[in-house]
């Protein structure tokens, strides 16, 4: 009971404390469920983050324990998130990280499209993340859903490019980094899995400002799909640094 409520006191302080920040360094969570992310949650995955805030389902900044996403309230646990924004703060530790989630298991990426569902959803919610501060990247990890279909694999760059460049400039941020991720190396499944993150690999060389995250060495939760939660942790960092390095 005195730990429980020693957690929520210094979660509450944490989050007040924050708040006080005239200007976030804010980042997107966008793409399908290895992003809103499927790892067992573990006790130091509840642990606050000095100075790492998540914009909730109620647009409300509040400590970044995981689960970050509400997608599918029944699979959902620890995604890269918070060990992507330590990384972050590590160096730069006079910010405050806002983390906005907004992936959804399963969504293909044409519901990512300007228009469509989760892009509508996505925009919405960053513009009123950003009242408080200012975009600094766009983490996206997804590609699982297009590599049952030979068309969309191999259609990738073409598509995600016209995606990103919408978003960006909806976001007033047509040069913000990207960070994009290669599936599981596990994920074998699909017929196209090959196509997809080749063309995931692709992205740096024809848009701008992108950065791609290999996924070599890192491991599943059982299901052959989602990546277990040491790799999503170290996931995180891998984005993390991928981000340093395209900003420097």
């Amino acid at each position: 009971m005195h730990r429980r409520h020693f957690l929520l006191t210094s979660a509450s302080t944490l989050a007040a404390s924050a708040m006080q920040s005239p200007n976030y360094d804010i980042f997107l969570l966008s793409g399908q469920s290895n992003m809103a992310g499927r790892g067992l949650v573990e006790p130091q995955d509840k642990e606050p983050i000095p100075g790492v805030l998540s914009f909730n389902k109620e647009h409300q900044w509040v400590p970044a324990i995981d689960p970050l996403h509400w997608d599918k309230p029944e699979v959902i646990g620890v995604g890269i998130g918070r060990s992507f924004a330590r990384v972050v703060r590590n160096a730069h530790p006079q910010s405050t990280i806002g983390l906005v989630p907004c992936a959804f298991g399963g969504s293909p990426l044409e519901h990512w499209m300007p228009g469509a569902q989760h892009y509508t959803n996505a925009v919405t919610r960053m513009r009123e993340a950003l009242k408080h501060g200012r975009l600094r990247g766009i983490l996206w990890h997804q590609g699982e859903a297009e590599c049952a279909d030979l068309d969309k694999a191999r259609s990738y760059v073409d598509r995600w490019k016209i995606m990103i460049t919408s978003l960006r400039n909806d976001l007033n941020s047509p040069d913000v980094p990207v960070i994009v991720g290669q599936l599981g190396p596990f994920f074998v499944r699909s017929p196209y899995v090959r196509i997809v993150n080749e063309q995931l690999a692709m992205l740096p060389a024809v848009v701008p400002n992108v950065a791609f995250v290999p996924t070599i060495g890192l491991k599943h939760k059982g299901d052959d799909v989602h990546f277990d939660t040491p790799s999503f942790r170290e996931l995180g960092r891998r984005y993390g640094h991928a981000y340093l390095m395209l900003r420097a």
